[in-house]
């Protein structure tokens, strides 16, 4: 048995590398985004609304990977979606890297080659779609219903592993560095560096095997049962087997055969992960340190710093997710960040950016990470029935990703108004959805997907 427990953990921890250039991928940018200002919108002449555009191209991108996702994973499989994956974000980070390649002059930026540096940004984009869909539905797919909240919540530990690992790496490439050479050269290295952790996730998931629940969907029963039984035990893997087939015999497979409110409560729960503005935080965080009066230098150190955290409360998590539940993470998340945020958005209004702030930033932070950050993804893996999860799941990442977008490219417009309404405002969404959480979220923990959905189905008959 151990050994099978081990198997699963280690087909984990390869799916999570998607995850990983997921936070990698999305978190590139921070220690890039003043040297593309400087190269692009300052050479060209263009305003904040267009950095900020710049900054969050990747989410366009993201959007159209969530929306394409049901149908790839549903067509070609989850493991082979995620292969997919692998291949754009190595695409990416080339184009990124050296968007000049062929068609422009190395140093003569003009409006085609920031479309251009875009277009390499939204096929990354598409790649992180496609990974923060499939890798939660991947792995609650195969996940045994006692652990399966901590497998998926391992795929959140790695996304803000990639983060720390790509600030790590950001500032290990500036360090000692002059500001001309970083603006230079530097930022490029920063968005080559992703081609390494994107071809170990292209090798590895050859050594994975595809989820049973896509095999019995696509009637490979015998498939399926060769998966479950590496996993589970002889008697756990037929009853499974017997559920998983169940769910497929009922005659729905419409998008709202189970009713609207499920879709529209996964839909909300990934506009909350975003209107909360985590990724303001992320995206902007050296800007953010510098504003407090840091030089370059220490905003990347302080932005490790944040990294760690997120880390650290991130593991707390995954600890807690199967022990406590999901509701009351989620809703003691979102009082710690209702309380960052306005402590954060008082201080901008006062005009005492200092050490106060960067502490309500990290209360804010470690709230996200040890709740919406991991728990949000183990609920979407787990709240959409069989027939209907690819499609389900597709339509509440990409609800993520359209949020994740406006939220963070109407950032520099907004703090250019007022910082103080700014951070106000996400304070009063983390404050939302703590009672959204309270009055519509079911609880999941200790359930398999075939009873959550048995219990879906008999709500809505």
């Amino acid at each position: 048995m151990k050994n099978k427990k081990l198997y699963i953990v280690l087909i984990t921890l390869v799916a999570t590398l998607g995850g990983l250039l997921f936070g990698y991928d999305t978190a590139v940018i921070s220690g890039a985004e003043s040297s593309l200002q400087l190269y692009f919108a300052d050479n060209l002449g263009l305003g904040s609304l267009a950095h900020g555009i710049t900054v969050s191209s990747a989410l366009i991108g993201c959007i159209i990977g969530g929306l394409i996702s049901g149908y790839i994973s549903g067509g070609i499989g989850r493991k082979y979606s995620l292969v997919v994956a692998a291949i754009l974000f190595i695409l990416s980070a080339l184009g990124s890297a050296f968007p000049e390649f062929l068609f422009f002059e190395k140093g003569e930026p003009t409006i085609a080659l920031l479309i251009t540096f875009n277009l390499y940004r939204i096929i990354g984009g598409i790649g992180v779609g496609l990974a923060s869909a499939v890798v939660p539905m991947y792995i609650g797919e195969l996940a045994p219903p006692k652990i399966r909240g901590t497998l998926v919540s391992l795929n959140q530990f790695a996304i803000v592993l990639g983060m720390l690992v790509v600030y790590f790496v950001n500032w290990g490439i500036g360090n000692g560095q002059s500001m001309e050479w970083i603006n230079d050269v530097g930022w490029r290295y920063m968005f080559l560096s992703e081609v390494i952790p994107a071809g170990l996730f292209l090798l590895l998931l050859f050594t994975v095997p595809e989820t049973p629940r896509y095999l019995v969907l696509k009637n490979k029963d015998h498939k399926a049962m060769d998966v479950l039984n590496k996993i589970y035990d002889t008697t756990f893997a037929k009853a499974t087997m017997f559920e998983i087939k169940k769910s497929f015999d009922v005659n729905k497979a419409k998008l709202f055969a189970y009713g609207k409110g499920i879709i529209v409560i996964g839909i909300l729960l990934s506009i909350f992960q975003q209107f909360v503005g985590i990724n303001v935080a992320l995206y902007y965080a050296p800007r953010i340190f510098e504003s407090m009066g840091a030089g370059r230098d220490a905003s990347m150190v302080q932005t490790i710093v944040m990294g760690a955290v997120n880390v650290v409360f991130t593991l707390i998590a995954i600890f807690a997710v199967d022990k406590f539940g999901r509701k009351p993470l989620l809703i003691i998340g979102s009082v710690g960040m209702t309380v960052g945020m306005f402590g954060v958005g008082t201080l901008a209004f006062l005009d005492a950016i200092g050490i106060g702030t960067l502490i309500f930033i990290v209360i804010y932070t470690a709230s996200f990470m040890m709740s919406w950050g991991p728990v949000v993804w183990v609920l979407l893996s787990e709240i959409f029935p069989n027939k209907i999860r690819g499609q389900a799941m597709a339509i509440a990442v990409a609800a993520q990703w359209a949020a994740n977008y406006f939220i963070s490219s109407t950032y520099p417009a907004m703090m250019e108004f007022s910082g103080g309404l700014t951070y106000t405002f996400y304070g009063v969404m983390s404050l939302l959805s703590a009672l959204f959480i309270w009055k519509f979220v079911p609880e999941t923990k200790g359930k398999s997907l075939e009873e959550l959905e048995s219990n879906l189905i008999k709500k809505t008959v």
